[in-house]
């Protein structure tokens, strides 16, 4: 892990937001990529040991993703989301609510908002550097504690840290 990469996670009880900044060593179309693309994607979203199974995506407006975290043991636990604003590498936004194995979701969920930004691809002894803001807008404060309670600061950061590995492979 590169430790000068910035990386801040705030959770912010007002607002029922939680909001996370994240620099990688990688130019903006690989980590886009990474963010929507399902080949990607089930390679690095679900924390260690833990892997994801997405059984549909279509990343356009109006498409989603139905994907599961399946544990070790072979547990699965289903989230849907649902994309409602893409602009091509700079924003795309998404519902996500956690699921049954029938994408009948279980409200409230939260509202995802992804923003990428390139940094230093102008100097010519420099690798680019791609910033992720994320910021997640929890419908209930009830949510967000949960979110917080299970656990999701740790997995989202070994997450993070698994995108940022799985970076400097491909």
């Amino acid at each position: 892990m590169n430790n000068n990469m910035l990386f801040d996670f705030t959770v912010d009880k007002t607002t029922k937001t939680v909001l996370i900044t994240r620099e990688f060593a990688a130019d903006l179309s690989l980590v886009w990529d990474a963010f929507t693309k399902q080949e990607i994607l089930d390679q690095w979203w679900a924390p260690k040991p833990y892997t994801s199974k997405t059984k549909v995506m279509n990343f356009e407006v109006g498409g989603r993703r139905f994907y599961a975290m399946v544990s070790p043991e072979g547990q699965e636990r289903w989230s849907i989301q649902k994309y409602t604003s893409i602009s091509p590498k700079t924003n795309f936004k998404l519902s996500s609510a956690f699921a049954d194995a029938y994408e009948n979701p279980e409200l409230p969920g939260s509202e995802w908002d992804l923003n990428f930004s390139e940094q230093n691809a102008c100097l010519p002894d420099r690798q680019g550097t791609t910033k992720v803001s994320i910021s997640i807008y929890n419908e209930s404060l009830e949510r967000l504690e949960k979110m917080i309670e299970m656990g999701f600061k740790e997995g989202f950061t070994m997450t993070l840290n698994s995108l940022e590995e799985l970076l400097g492979t491909i």
